[in-house]
């Protein structure tokens, strides 16, 4: 009789740790790495995060991280362009970002209304034609403002005037400047107006199939609420887009950085603001109140001489010593008032 065979001998294989992990690891590999061929053919593998979906009926051609760099500057523009419009037409001047998006032109012109104010620009020394679009009653508006009207909404169905185009031109240069300054830091631009246009069928300045970076706004001047619209070209903007992906921290660079000095604006050195100084919380009746006439003294503690507030523009900011210099009154500033 044959002896019993042993029932691990022909069982499956025991594998051990390093060859149960080797295959672990293969198996994550598989699912994070995609096979990519080259030019050549030749294959190679990258992670799946790194390869970017690409829709040809819509193409976006910014990553997400590009483009919130690039709406983080553009948000900066935005607030930077209100304050500069509301100093220029003496009234506030609302901006709000309504869209930052990706088009083709021929998309992007099919959405323009008729008629519209189009000028077109370049950005020197960047190549293509750019074009800035204000809805017209937004446009009559402002040139109402600027002959010294109240600011309220025009609403004419009409082309601009020759008179009215050269007025709202100072408007379009503010604009694009202000644009051009926020990417100063990367390149020197310098716009440069080519001309206008009414009707956006006649418009030629790119191919059909040419993406463009499409900025909507939504500008309110009195009761008038109109959009205002910049378009660039990819080609355009790719020198600028590469220029912001090499930076190590490019958000630091834009919005609210609290790191660096900030830069005065010299637009800023000719606007008065009032300085108030003051004493705070003193008490008198009523009756004596309604029975103060000129010459009368006031009696006063000391410590008021050293409780004084000062306003700017009727916003306190610090606290002030009373006294005197040159045989004038003077408040010595001692300390910043919390905000």
């Amino acid at each position: 009789m044959s002896a019993p065979s042993d029932p691990l001998a022909n069982g499956p294989e025991v594998l051990s740790q390093s060859e149960v992990e080797r295959l672990l690891s293969q198996v994550h590999e598989q699912e994070t790495t995609t096979t990519v061929f080259g030019p050549q053919g030749q294959p190679a593998r990258y992670r799946s995060e790194d390869i970017q979906p690409f829709d040809f009926r819509q193409p976006a051609f910014l990553a997400p991280s590009e483009l919130r760099r690039i709406r983080l500057r553009h948000e900066d523009f935005i607030r930077t362009l209100a304050a500069d419009l509301s100093i220029y037409l003496r009234v506030e001047f609302g901006l709000r970002m309504a869209k930052l998006q990706t088009l083709s032109y021929q998309k992007l012109v099919d959405n323009l209304p008729n008629p519209s104010h189009l000028t077109l620009f370049k950005a020197e020394p960047l190549k293509g034609i750019c074009l800035l679009d204000l809805h017209p009653h937004l446009g009559l508006t402002i040139v109402d403002r600027l002959l010294g009207g109240p600011g309220h909404s025009v609403h004419a169905s009409r082309d601009l005037s020759d008179l009215e185009t050269a007025l709202l031109d100072e408007v379009v240069h503010l604009i694009l400047n202000d644009w051009c300054n926020q990417w100063q830091k990367l390149q020197d631009l310098r716009p440069v107006v080519l001309g206008h246009e009414t009707t956006p069928r006649f418009l030629h300045t790119a191919a059909h199939d040419t993406v463009m970076l499409v900025l909507s706004l939504e500008a309110s001047l009195g009761d008038c609420l109109e959009p205002i619209q910049l378009a660039f070209p990819y080609f355009t903007l790719e020198p600028l887009v590469r220029q912001l992906a090499s930076l190590t921290t490019p958000e630091k660079d834009v919005g609210t950085a609290t790191t660096g000095q900030p830069r005065w604006r010299p637009d800023y050195n000719d606007i008065p603001v009032s300085i108030t100084a003051e004493w705070r919380n003193l008490e008198i009746p009523v009756r004596s109140l309604a029975q103060l006439r000129p010459g009368d003294l006031l009696a006063l503690e000391p410590e008021c001489f050293e409780q004084v507030v000062v306003s700017l523009a009727g916003q306190p900011k610090f606290h002030g010593r009373l006294g005197t210099r040159d045989t004038r009154w003077a408040v010595e500033l001692t300390a910043p008032l919390p905000p």
